[in-house]
């Protein structure tokens, strides 16, 4: 028996008391209430709410050993990029993986693979497949249900998936950027209870209104804390912390810990708070995570003060797996499976022949993933398109990497390279090559090397170039957080180096290619009108 001592921090309740926590086989055999002079705080373990594991880049067993240094206790995690690359046999990947450590991670069955059927994935789940998943017991809900239209118009397959979830009775999450209302209504009442997209308050009121919970999303490319946060002091039971996609440097730095520091430091209610991150999810979700409760696995977390939420230890079950600056969970072995079947391109593959005056192009925003369609003058040299830098219009493409295929190609705007170009084979959701450049030479040496490496993420200039190896599907590294943390650091600055100015350009780049979220991206198959859902020209 461990006897942890500390003030003890009963959200629930909304009490505050000095005491002692008695752990036995893993639950929490005794709360007593007893004065010391111990002042940190112990309470429960953090939960994000809504998190894909690959986008930190880490096999979720590295993804652990750096969530338990800020507290985080359990994910809410959706598979659905490894699933778009392999299947269920990724899902699978993920489930054991995790396995074998002490975190709690909670897996969903991915509702949208591929997302859409405007670009190429590496395997299909179908409503069979889904059938199957649900009735893991490993599987704990269906993932984001991206195919909003496919619910309003009835789709019978995407019915099919929602009623297999309701058969297993596992929550079902939505995904519905800028849904608002009888399209909402619909929505919701197909069965859907969660939103993660909210990018207005105004937006994640009527949703409240209307029933749903709002996930409060700060990840590394999309941010609506600030539009949303405010929502938190009357919606506090309905209303859960997520991080969606968080890349290795940002997950080096912190976590859930650091919405609840911001939360604080509006002037919110600490319970209220605490309530989002660590209460709310494992009600919803029906997640095997202690509450601090006596009975419960032992699952909690000692923190410095609550404020800052610097965290001083983490228990999982009763056992120490964080203490003092250190990790405690253990190094698991793993097997690196891929699916990459494409060879080396001809900088000729990357050329459009045009006479047009104006075309369209993606206006990218800064910490969003929604992105505007504008009309721009197009520049032509010897009868092709290509670049220009003067107005920060590049070329970008997407290359499929499931087989040989002719590149797509689109124009981008907000990137600001001045030079080179910058790759990446995380491409949500179909995790294809995707590229943006200065020109043809630099895009093609670009996606060449993503090629060499069967996935990564790459920059390269006029005098260099370099890449981040990513082995596992494309899109992970078989590497620990500090590794690929330094490593993507390093790539990031180099592409600031070319110029851009965006905070986060690779994870921005990823969503470019991603055609549920409105309104213009490029997938394999070409130029996506996301607001009407249908392929449109290049030329305008």
């Amino acid at each position: 028996m461990k006897t942890i001592q500390g003030q003890i921090v009963d959200i629930q309740n909304r009490t505050i008391f000095s005491g002692s926590i008695l752990v036995e086989n893993g639950k929490i055999k005794a709360i007593k209430k007893e004065e010391h002079n111990v002042k940190h705080y112990i309470l429960p373990g953090f939960v994000d709410a809504h998190i894909h594991i690959e986008s930190s880049m880490l096999v979720p067993s590295e993804f652990a050993k750096i969530a338990v240094k800020h507290g985080t206790v359990a994910t809410v995690s959706d598979p659905h990029e490894i699933a778009n690359v392999l299947g269920v046999k990724g899902v699978e990947f993920m489930i054991e993986n995790g396995k074998q450590t002490p975190f709690k991670f909670n897996f969903g069955a991915p509702s949208c693979v591929p997302a859409t059927t405007f670009e190429s994935a590496g395997a299909v789940i179908n409503s069979d497949d889904i059938k199957t998943l649900m009735a893991n017991p490993d599987i704990k809900y269906l993932a984001e249900m991206m195919n909003y239209p496919g619910v309003l118009f009835d789709d019978s397959e995407v019915l099919k998936k929602i009623e297999w979830a309701k058969h297993y009775n596992k929550p079902i999450d939505g995904h519905a950027p800028g849904l608002r209302g009888e399209d909402l209504t619909k929505y919701i009442n197909a069965g859907i209870t969660t939103d993660h997209e909210c990018f207005t308050y105004e937006e994640g009121l009527e949703k409240l209104q209307k029933g749903m919970k709002v996930l409060i999303r700060e990840g590394s490319a999309a941010k609506n804390f600030e539009a949303l946060i405010d929502l938190l002091p009357k919606h506090y039971q309905n209303i859960m912390f997520c991080s969606d996609d968080k890349h290795p440097d940002d997950l080096l730095l912190h976590h859930i810990n650091k919405l609840c520091a911001r939360a604080v430091a509006k002037g919110n209610d600490v319970f209220n708070v605490l309530q989002a991150a660590c209460i709310n999810p494992v009600k919803h979700y029906n997640l095997d995570v202690g509450l601090l409760n006596e009975g419960d696995t032992a699952d909690f977390i000692v923190v410095e003060d609550l404020k800052a939420f610097k965290t001083l230890q983490t228990y999982i079950n009763g056992e120490l797996v964080f203490d003092n600056g250190t990790s405690l969970m253990p190094h698991i072995n793993f097997e690196n499976l891929n699916n990459f079947n494409t060879e080396k391109k001809q900088v000729s593959d990357f050329k459009v022949e045009s006479q047009a005056k104006n075309i369209r192009v993606i206006e990218a925003l800064d910490g969003e993933l929604v992105t505007n369609q504008i009309l721009a003058e197009a520049t032509i040299e010897n009868g092709s398109l290509v670049s220009n830098t003067q107005t920060d219009i590049l070329k970008m493409t997407v290359v499929n990497r499931y087989k040989n295929d002719t590149p797509a190609i689109a124009f981008i705007k907000n990137f600001g390279l001045k030079e080179g170009a910058i790759a990446s084979s995380v491409g949500h959701d179909s995790h294809n090559i995707i590229a943006v450049g200065v020109d043809d030479e630099a895009i093609c040496k670009a996606v060449n090397l993503i090629i060499e490496n069967k996935g990564g993420i790459c920059a390269v200039s006029n005098t260099k170039q370099d890449v981040v190896p990513l082995p596992v599907a494309g899109i992970m590294s078989d590497q620990n957080a500090e590794t690929i943390g330094k490593a993507y650091a390093k790539l990031d600055q180099m592409a600031k180096d070319l110029g851009t100015t965006l905070h986060a350009p690779y994870m921005t780049l990823s969503f470019m290619a991603l055609l549920v979220i409105p309104a213009l991206k490029l997938s394999d198959k070409g130029l996506f009108d996301g607001s009407k859902f249908e392929f449109t020209s290049l030329e305008a």
